[in-house]
């Protein structure tokens, strides 16, 4: 049946993580993406991180899976009319340069226009419109600046960032979103458009809960979910909460056996309301179930700390996969803390494609993420990454140069 995005054709003008999220994942969903680099440097990540001699980082391969690879000169002038013919052969540009790079190089809006009505050009950015618009940003910027990181720690401490990129990652799958939709509303203009994806943006995104406590705590001065409450006291912004779970049901990490040598040996434990008597029974306080000081959900939230320190008690006795399959079994909500050691060993993630083992020319094999975007009618076939300008004169040949042209341009230095 083809894949999703077939016919689809990308130009790739981004680098390190961000763009290059966006991206990959177009590409996984079948779209051709041609990854514009430059000659004998390529995207920056090939070389960062690098731990295999003289072979591209998993840096660079972990996030450019499924692409081809063309060096190009866009200063030189035969360099800057291969780029327009590309243009003219491409739906999409995708880019994450500085602000005003494009621009910079002769590629304004509205050239692209000229050349090419129906291209939509679609950007990572810091920030959008406003005083910070021409700031760089990076991952932890974006993190702090979005929101995720004064509200991400212990009250006790300072602002945390996660591990997870949320800031580029993050901002990249959102791209991918507006380019898709962009291309479907094409289907009935017939015209390209400027997406837009500010990384600030993308991160308040994904922490619009702490955006609902900040009206919430405006209005009442208190936040009775969050640790603090009863004891604490509430400040003006919405604190930092430690591992409570920013929803209606309370959450935390609690021991297991083996913490003491294991870093990983936690589990997240979440007092769901509706099974709180089964809650009750397992851990061996089944008076708490009609004791009217514990038998709501309001008159348990000043005695969150208690009741986590006594599940708590029980949840130490067992390993948290050995709490996790009790737990399951009286459909209580519950997580273990995972290592990445453990899902990079996890089989049933394997077998999902979530992750997966992909063979490179020169770093040998390698684990990857696979599309977390499963469709039935066009599954995703993981290929590794390019080699830098690997499809130079492949790509070149389909834009309709000779062998001969072809050989000409690299004698110029164009590609």
């Amino acid at each position: 049946m083809g894949k999703a995005l077939d016919g689809v054709r990308i130009l790739d003008f981004t680098h390190v993580q961000s763009g290059p999220t966006c991206t990959q994942l177009l590409a996984w969903f079948g779209a051709d993406v041609i990854k514009v680099e430059r000659a004998g440097a390529g995207d920056i990540t090939r070389e960062q991180l690098r731990d295999v001699p003289d072979a591209d980082s998993l840096y660079f391969t972990m996030l450019n899976g499924n692409k081809r690879s063309i060096t190009l000169d866009t200063k030189n002038p035969e360099g800057k009319r291969v780029l327009e013919t590309l243009i003219q052969h491409c739906d999409v540009l995708v880019e994450n340069f500085a602000p005003g790079a494009l621009d910079r190089m002769g590629f304004t809006w509205e050239r692209i226009q000229e050349l090419n009505p129906r291209m939509i050009v679609a950007s990572v950015k810091g920030f959008g419109p406003g005083p910070y618009e021409d700031c760089k940003v990076y991952e932890n910027v974006a993190q702090c600046a979005g929101g995720a990181a004064s509200t991400t720690g212990f009250a006790d401490g300072p602002p945390v960032v996660t591990g997870a990129q949320i800031g580029d990652s993050g901002t990249g799958l959102h791209l991918a979103l507006g380019i898709v939709t962009a291309l479907y509303q094409r289907v009935q203009t017939g015209r390209g458009q400027k997406v837009l994806a500010a990384m600030q943006d993308g991160v308040l995104n994904l922490c619009r809960v702490k955006l609902r406590d900040q009206q919430r705590l405006d209005r009442t001065g208190v936040l009775k979910e969050y640790p603090q409450f009863p004891n604490g006291t509430f400040g003006e912004a919405v604190p930092r909460a430690g591992n409570a779970s920013g929803g209606g049901q309370p959450g935390w990490i609690l021991k297991c056996k083996g913490w003491g040598t294991d870093p990983n040996a936690y589990i997240y434990f979440i007092t769901q309301a509706p099974v709180w008597d089964r809650i009750c029974k397992l851990i061996g306080r089944e008076e708490w179930i009609s004791d009217p000081d514990y038998a709501t959900p309001n008159a348990r939230l000043p005695k969150l700390k208690e009741i986590f320190a006594e599940i708590e008690h029980w949840t130490m006795q067992r390993t948290k996969f050995e709490a996790m399959a009790l737990l399951n079994k009286y459909d209580i909500p519950c997580g273990p803390i995972l290592s990445m050691k453990e899902i990079a060993e996890d089989q049933s993630l394997r077998a999902t494609g979530t992750i997966v083992e992909v063979d490179h020319p020169v770093r040998g094999k390698y684990l990857t993420v696979g599309n977390p975007i499963k469709l039935s009618d066009s599954p995703t076939d993981v290929k590794r990454s390019p080699l830098l300008g690997e499809h130079t004169e492949e790509v070149m040949a389909e834009l309709g140069y000779s062998s001969e042209q072809i050989n000409a341009l690299r004698a110029a230095g164009a590609i």
